[in-house]
C-alpha cells in the first residue's frame, strides 16, 4: 500500500549526486532501506578486523576485507544514490544526517583509508601498521555515525507506518459513507418497485444487485478496519 510520496530530490550530497525517487515510500521500501543502513554497521566492522588479522599474516583475510569493502562502499552508494528499488535522500532529516552533520564525508573517509590500508598490507609497505592503527582509531565513531542514521531510518519507517495507520482510518470512513448513501438509495429502489408491483418486475432486479453491492461494500469496510488493527 503506497502511502507517502518522497520529498522532493536533493541534488547533491557529499561527491554523490542524488538521484529522484522511483516509487512512493512503502513499509518494504523502508525495510529495504533500514536493512542496506545496518548492513553497512557490521561490513565496516568486518572491513576492520580482517585488515588487523591480514597484517598479522592470516590466509585469505586481506580478500575478505577487501570483499567486505566493497559491499560497505555498494551499500552507501545505493543509500546516497537510491536504485531501481529504493530513493537516495529523499528527505531533510536525511540530508542533514549526511550532508550538513557530515555522515557522508565520514563513510567516504573512511573507505579511503580502509583501501589504502589494504593496499599497503598487499604490497608489504612500510606505514601499514600506522595507517592500520588509524583505520582501527576510526572504526569507533563511524559506527557511532551509522548506529545514529540506521536509527534515522528507523524513526521514518515509524512515522510512514503511523501515517499509513491514519490514512487507513480515513478510508474506512470513506467507504462507510459510501455504505449509508447506497443503503438509502436501495431503500427508496424497494419502495418504488413495490410501488409498480407487476410492472416493477425488472426494477426488482436492480435493487436486488443493489443490495449485493451494499452488501460487498460492508465487507470492504469490515476488512479495512480489521486490517487497521495490525
Amino acid at each position: 500500500m503506497q502511502i507517502i510520496t518522497a520529498a522532493p530530490a536533493i541534488q547533491r550530497a557529499g561527491q554523490h549526486a542524488v538521484a529522484a525517487p522511483k516509487s512512493s515510500l512503502t513499509g518494504e521500501v523502508f525495510g529495504k532501506l533500514i536493512n542496506l543502513s545496518g548492513r553497512r554497521r557490521f561490513t565496516s566492522q568486518r572491513v576492520v578486523l580482517y585488515a588487523v588479522l591480514a597484517l598479522k599474516g592470516k590466509a585469505g583475510a586481506l580478500e575478505v576485507s577487501r570483499e567486505a569493502l566493497s559491499i560497505f562502499e555498494k551499500a552507501h552508494a545505493d543509500l546516497m544514490r537510491g536504485n531501481s528499488e529504493m530513493p537516495g535522500i529523499f528527505c531533510p532529516e536525511l540530508q542533514q544526517a549526511y550532508v550538513t552533520d557530515g555522515g557522508d564525508r565520514a563513510i567516504r573517509e573512511f573507505i579511503e583509508l580502509a583501501r589504502q590500508t589494504q593496499d599497503t598490507i598487499g604490497n608489504k609497505v612500510r606505514g601499514s601498521a600506522e595507517l592500520l592503527n588509524r583505520l582501527v582509531e576510526s572504526a569507533t565513531p563511524l559506527l557511532g555515525t551509522l548506529n545514529g542514521i540506521t536509527q534515522l531510518y528507523e524513526d521514518l519507517a515509524r512515522r510512514q507506518a503511523q501515517q499509513a495507520k491514519k490514512q487507513l482510518v480515513g478510508v474506512i470512513s470513506e467507504i462507510e459513507s459510501i455504505a449509508k448513501e447506497a443503503r438509502i438509495v436501495l431503500f427508496n429502489a424497494q419502495i418504488a418497485a413495490a410501488r409498480a408491483q407487476s410492472s416493477g418486475r425488472e426494477f426488482s432486479v436492480v435493487t436486488k444487485e443493489l443490495s449485493n453491492i451494499t452488501a460487498r461494500i460492508d465487507e470492504l469496510a469490515r476488512e479495512a478496519l480489521r486490517s487497521s488493527a495490525h
